[in-house]
């Protein structure tokens, strides 16, 4: 009788503002195995559970360079997850375009942020190969909010400073609530 054995994936818990993990630069990825593996399965499936098209290892605890991307439309298109460890950015395009941008560990908060609308970026890919990628739009973009998150940046620093405070303090004052402080 063949036994086959498959590795269930599992959620991870998303940690929200105004956790200071989140301020953390996440260090580098220095060996890529089965447990690394395993945690971008997890990252993905938390990803999808959110739902997000994004997420970065230190938003679910891990401080480490590592981010899952998948901009493939839910509805009419198949999942096309992408993982990149120790991601660098090599080139920026010279045109900037605003978009919209929310967050998973800013929940209900969007910002308008104008960035670079295409880039290349070098990286490792899930079975420890040496990938370059150029995108552009959205995939720009989202590769460009996750990379902030690897070194401690996060969308509320592209607001005004008493925007920021505003929304630093709701996200203070619903953890304290919720922590019964």
């Amino acid at each position: 009788m063949a036994v086959t054995y498959l590795s269930a994936m599992s959620l991870l818990p998303i940690i929200t503002l105004p956790d200071p993990l989140l301020r953390t630069r996440s260090a580098p990825i220095e060996r890529v195995d089965d447990a690394l593996r395993r945690l971008a399965d997890d990252m993905l499936e938390t990803m999808y559970d959110a739902p997000g098209i994004g997420l970065a290892a230190v938003q679910v605890a891990v401080p480490r360079r590592l981010l899952v991307i998948d901009i493939a439309d839910k509805e009419t298109e198949p999942p096309s997850p992408i993982v990149m460890i120790n991601p660098e950015i090599v080139k920026l395009g010279d045109a900037l375009a605003p978009y919209e941008e929310g967050c998973l560990s800013i929940p209900d908060v969007r910002v308008e942020i104008e960035r670079p609308s295409s880039l290349t970026v070098h990286f490792l890919d899930r079975d420890g190969r040496e990938q370059q990628l150029t995108a552009d739009g959205l995939l720009a973009t989202a590769i460009q909010h996750e990379m902030d998150h690897l070194d401690g940046r996060l969308i509320i620093d592209f607001m005004s400073r008493l925007k920021r405070d505003i929304v630093v303090r709701r996200f203070k004052k619903q953890a304290r609530l919720e922590t019964g402080a």
